[in-house]
C-alpha cells in the first residue's frame, strides 16, 4: 500500500512539475487581444502534419461584427457556427454580449473567449491539425442562475462555389462533398501538374451526434429563417432539412444540450479535406481518430516552440503583438522536407496560396530566417541547408531551391542566382544557434558561392559587380525601379526592359562587400585567420571602388554606374536616381563617417526619404514616386520592411541610435496599423497611406521580430 501511495505522490509530483516548467512562457505567451488590436490571425498546421501540395491553412475571422466567428482558407470556403440559446438567435459577432478575445495565438492554434448570451461563456480553440484536417472546439459552461438551452448550428460554406453534397455518412455523422477548386490566382496561379488538387473532396462532422442536418441555397439571412421559424406556427419544426444530396451553398449540422447551471459540455465541429483522387475511407478515419483526443498535448508543444524566444517586457502592448505574430508567420509558412531536399522549407505564404509564392526558398525571402531562428535555431538551419545541399558544382546557389531542386531560370546561357545574402544570414542564425558544424558547412558553401559571383558577376573583372541577363528576377526589384527599368510601366521584353546587366550595380556590389565581412566573420570563429584576411582585404578593395566609382559628391549620394565608362549615364538616361539601395553603403559598413553623415541627411529629409510609415524604396522627389501599393512588387515608393531593416542596422553600425529607434517606430506602426485593420502582414507598406493593397501574409515580415529583439537589447 505504501509503495502505491509512492507511486501516486511521485505521478502528482511529475504532473506538479511539468505545469511549474510550463508556468513562464505559459504567462508570457497570454494575451487578451479584441478586434481591434494587431494580432495575425492566420492559422496553418504543424510543420511534422503538413505537406506541400493539398494543403489548408485558416484565417481566423473574430473581428467582424457582420459576420459569425470564422475560419476561411482560400479559395476553399470557410466554417463557422451560428449559436441559438434558448429561442434566441445569435447569427454575428456584433450580437454577442461579449465579443471574442484572443487569449493565446500560436501558429497552429487560437484560443479565444466570448459570451454569446447572458449566462453562456465559451472558450473556443480553433485548430489546423494537419494540412487536412481544421477543428473548432468549444466548451460552452452555464455560468447563470437558471437552465439554458444552447444549440449550435456549425457550417461550411465554400462562398465562390456549389459544394456538391454526396451522401450524408450516418455512421461518421457528416457529410462527404464535393467541389472544384481552382488554380486561378490574381497574382500568379498554381500549377496543377505540381499535385495541387482542383476537384477535392470535403468531409464535415462533429464530435457528438448531431441533433439533425441539412443543406440550403441562399446566405446567413435565409438561414436565420430557417432555424428561427415562427414561433407560433403550425409548422414550426426543430430540424434542419435533413437534405444529404444535391448541389448547395452551405451545409449545416445540429448540436443541442440542455445546461443546468454550472454544467458544461463540449461541441467540437471539424473539416477535413483531400484530392478526390485518394481514398475517401482514409478521410473519414483521420478524421474520426482526432473527433475526441485532448488538445493540452497540442498546446504544451506550442509552449515549448516559443520557450526559446528572447522575453521582452514590452511597455506597448501592440509591440507585443506585433512580436508575437511575426513569429506565428514565419513558422506558418513552414514546411518538412520532401521531394529532392532532407531539410524542411519555406514558402511565402500559406494562406492565401498563390503559385510565385508557393514555389521554393530564394534567398532575400531568406533574411526571415534571421528571426525565426530566435524561435527554431535548428529548422532556420534546415531551411539554409536546402541552398547548401542543393548548390551547384561551380558554387551557384540559384534563384530557387526546394522539393524540386535547383530552379536557376537560365537566360542568354546565363544561370539566374538572387541577391547574395547568404552568408550574412548563416551568420546571424549562428549567433542564435551556436552550432559551430552548421557554420562551418555555412562558410563552406559561401565561400564557393561569393567565388562563383566573383568569375560570373564582374564579367568585365573590373572588380565591381553587375546583376545577370535576367536581371527582372536576379536584381529582386522587380516592378517600377526607376534605374533599371526602361520604360515606366514596364512593356518592353525582358531583353530591352531591364539593363541591370549593363550597370556596375551599387546594391549587388555591397551586398557582395557585406558577404565577404561576413564570411572573414565566419572565418575568425572557425580559428581560419589566413581566410579571414582574404576576405576583409577583398572587401576593402572593393569598397574602395564604390567609393571611387559609385559616389556623387554634388548629390551626396551613391548610385549605380554605366559599366562601359563608369559615368552616371546610360545612353539618354541619367542613373542619379535616389533609391533605397544608395543607404545601403551604412549596411554595408562601406561609406567614410563624412559621407555617412550626408547619406543620413538625405536619409532623414521629410521631402524625400523620411515617410510616416518607413524609407520609401524611391525618393519622394522622384519623378516616378508613387506611395500607392496597389499591386505586387513596386519599388517606386512602397516600404519593404526587410530593406527598411538593413536602413535601421546600418544606422545602428554608425552610431545613429536615436534615428534608428524612430526608424523601426515607424516599421512597426505599419505593421501594427495594418495588423489592428485586417490582422494581415503584407508584402510591401504605403510610407504614407493606409489603405494598400499586395500579397498579404508575407513570411519575410518576420523580420518584424528580429527588429524589436534588436531594439530591446542592453
Amino acid at each position: 500500500m505504501k509503495k502505491i501511495t509512492l507511486v501516486i505522490l511521485v505521478f502528482l509530483y511529475g504532473l506538479a512539475a511539468g505545469a511549474q516548467q510550463f508556468k513562464p512562457i505559459e504567462d508570457y505567451m497570454r494575451i487578451s487581444a479584441k478586434a481591434d488590436d494587431p494580432l495575425y490571425t492566420t492559422y496553418a498546421a504543424a510543420m511534422s502534419r503538413s505537406h506541400l501540395y493539398g494543403d489548408k491553412a485558416y484565417k481566423m475571422d473574430y473581428y467582424s461584427d457582420d459576420r459569425p466567428l470564422s475560419y476561411s482558407s482560400d479559395h476553399a470556403g470557410r466554417m463557422f457556427c451560428i449559436w441559438k440559446v434558448d429561442e434566441v438567435v445569435i447569427p454575428r459577432i456584433g450580437e454577442f454580449l461579449v465579443k471574442p478575445t484572443v487569449k493565446f495565438s500560436f501558429p497552429d492554434m487560437a484560443i479565444l473567449e466570448y459570451e454569446p448570451f447572458r449566462g453562456i461563456r465559451v472558450s473556443e480553440t480553433f485548430f489546423v491539425y494537419s494540412s487536412a484536417i481544421a477543428m473548432v472546439d468549444m466548451v460552452i459552461k452555464n455560468t447563470d442562475n437558471i437552465p439554458h438551452e444552447v444549440t449550435v448550428y456549425p457550417v461550411l460554406e465554400t462562398g465562390n462555389d456549389s459544394l456538391e453534397m454526396v451522401r450524408f455518412d450516418t455512421i461518421s455523422d457528416g457529410f462527404i462533398t464535393h467541389r472544384y477548386e481552382s488554380p486561378y490566382r490574381l497574382i500568379s496561379s498554381l500549377k496543377t501538374d505540381y499535385g495541387y488538387p482542383t476537384r477535392v473532396r470535403d468531409f464535415f462532422t462533429s464530435n457528438r451526434r448531431s441533433v439533425s442536418h441539412g443543406g440550403y441555397n441562399g446566405d446567413m439571412d435565409d438561414f436565420y429563417n430557417v432555424v428561427k421559424t415562427d414561433y407560433y406556427s403550425n409548422k414550426r419544426v426543430d430540424s434542419l432539412n435533413m437534405k444529404s444530396e444535391g448541389l448547395v451553398d452551405f451545409i449545416a449540422l445540429h448540436l443541442k444540450k440542455r445546461l443546468k447551471p454550472g454544467e458544461s459540455v463540449n461541441f467540437r465541429y471539424l473539416r477535413g479535406f483531400q484530392d478526390r483522387k485518394d481514398d475517401q475511407a482514409r478521410l473519414i478515419r483521420a478524421v474520426d481518430s482526432v473527433k475526441n483526443f485532448l488538445l493540452k498535448t497540442y498546446y504544451e508543444d506550442n509552449l515549448i516552440l516559443f520557450a526559446k524566444i528572447p522575453r521582452i517586457s514590452f511597455k506597448d502592448e501592440q509591440k507585443k503583438l506585433a512580436y508575437l505574430s511575426a513569429f506565428n508567420l514565419a513558422r506558418g509558412c513552414m514546411y518538412p522536407p520532401s521531394g529532392k531536399t532532407k531539410y524542411n522549407i519555406y514558402v511565402f505564404s500559406r494562406n492565401p496560396l498563390w503559385g510565385w509564392g508557393h514555389g521554393h526558398q530564394v534567398l532575400h525571402e531568406s533574411l526571415s530566417m534571421m528571426a525565426y531562428a530566435f524561435l527554431d535555431p535548428k529548422s532556420a538551419e534546415g531551411s539554409q541547408r536546402v541552398y547548401i545541399e542543393q548548390q551547384r558544382e561551380d558554387g551557384l546557389i540559384a534563384y530557387r531551391h526546394g522539393p524540386r531542386g535547383l530552379q536557376d531560370y537560365p537566360h542568354k546561357n546565363m544561370s539566374t542566382t538572387s541577391a547574395p545574402f547568404f552568408s550574412w544570414i548563416n551568420l546571424e542564425v549562428y549567433k542564435v544557434g551556436k552550432d559551430r558544424q552548421f557554420l562551418s558547412d555555412a562558410y563552406n558553401s559561401g565561400s564557393r558561392y561569393v567565388e562563383w559571383l566573383i568569375i560570373n558577376r564582374d564579367t568585365d573583372h573590373d572588380g565591381t559587380f553587375e546583376w545577370g541577363p535576367n536581371g527582372i528576377i536576379e536584381n529582386v526589384r522587380d516592378w517600377y525601379n526607376a534605374v533599371f527599368q526602361v520604360s515606366a510601366e514596364r512593356y518592353l521584353d525582358v531583353d530591352k526592359e531591364d539593363i541591370s546587366d549593363e550597370l556596375e550595380c551599387l546594391d549587388l556590389t555591397l551586398m557582395v562587400i557585406m558577404e565577404a565581412k561576413s564570411l572573414a566573420k565566419m572565418a575568425s570563429i572557425l580559428g581560419k585567420s589566413v581566410e579571414e584576411k582574404k576576405w576583409l582585404e577583398f572587401a576593402e578593395r572593393t569598397s574602395k571602388l564604390v567609393n571611387e566609382r559609385m559616389w556623387d559628391e554634388t548629390t551626396g549620394f551613391y548610385y549605380s554606374v554605366n559599366k562601359q565608362d563608369h559615368t552616371f549615364q546610360f545612353m539618354t538616361r541619367d542613373l542619379k536616381r535616389q533609391e533605397i539601395i544608395g543607404f545601403l553603403a551604412l549596411w554595408a559598413g562601406v561609406a567614410p563617417k563624412d559621407r555617412a553623415a550626408k547619406l543620413v541627411q538625405t536619409l532623414t529629409d521629410t521631402t524625400k526619404f523620411w515617410r510616416k510609415y518607413g524609407v520609401p524604396t524611391l525618393s519622394a522627389q522622384d519623378q516616378w514616386y508613387s506611395p500607392n501599393v496597389d499591386y505586387c512588387c513596386k519599388w517606386n515608393g512602397p516600404v519593404w520592411m526587410l530593406w527598411d531593416y538593413m536602413v535601421y542596422a546600418g544606422l545602428k553600425h554608425y552610431g545613429y541610435d536615436e534615428l534608428a529607434h524612430q526608424l523601426a517606430d515607424k516599421m512597426v506602426s505599419a505593421v501594427t496599423l495594418q495588423l489592428s485593420k485586417n490582422h494581415n502582414y503584407w508584402e510591401s507598406y504605403s510610407p504614407d497611406n493606409e489603405t494598400l493593397n499586395c500579397p498579404p501574409n508575407y513570411i519575410w515580415n518576420a523580420i518584424i521580430a528580429k527588429l524589436l529583439i534588436d531594439e530591446n537589447q542592453k
